[in-house]
């Protein structure tokens, strides 16, 4: 199994739009691009998403094509198929962290976040999402109560105990 994004960090982010990566998270970027050697630069996928995403999404190569794979085994033209090319296919750019570790965040990117000097880094297992630290405060407030079948102090692993709800 392919390392996985773990813990999180905050970093600052300077006048260029640069952010230092940390090692731990480099390692992982590097460990999941089937390219990578030593001396060459890991290369990821940011993905913006849509008019209300208040984060970025940080992909390793290997997860991207997973996630690629996936779409390309849609119907072409649904409407699922559609929505996740317009998503993860516009709305994303290839990059690469830098030979100093540090990934450069373009403006128009850091605008739609808010993104001003300091940037919050949250690990999603083949992801790290990048927020403002404004930003992220109210997501954590909000968390919680997205998932009403969670008691106040109950465990958070009881619910992977639970049945997962289909559609409909």
């Amino acid at each position: 199994m392919a390392r996985r994004f773990r813990g999180s960090e905050e970093v600052k982010v300077d006048a260029k739009g640069r952010v230092s990566i940390p090692a731990k998270f480099r390692r992982v970027f590097e460990g999941s691009d089937p390219e990578w050697e030593a001396g060459k630069r890991p290369q990821l996928v940011i993905v913006f998403g849509t008019r209300d995403w208040k984060y970025l999404q940080l992909f390793t190569i290997n997860a991207i094509n997973e996630i690629d794979e996936q779409i390309a085994k849609l119907d072409r033209g649904s409407p699922r198929r559609n929505y996740l090319e317009h998503i993860y296919h516009g709305h994303s750019e290839e990059t690469e962290i830098d030979g100093d570790g540090r990934l450069v965040l373009p403006q128009k990117l850091r605008d739609k976040i808010g993104l001003t000097d300091g940037a919050i880094f949250i690990s999603g297992g083949d992801n790290l999402k990048v927020w403002s630290p404004e930003a992220y405060e109210e997501e954590e407030r909000a968390l919680e109560a997205r998932v009403p079948e969670l008691e106040p102090g109950a465990d958070p692993l009881s619910l992977l105990s639970q049945p997962i709800a289909t559609e409909g």
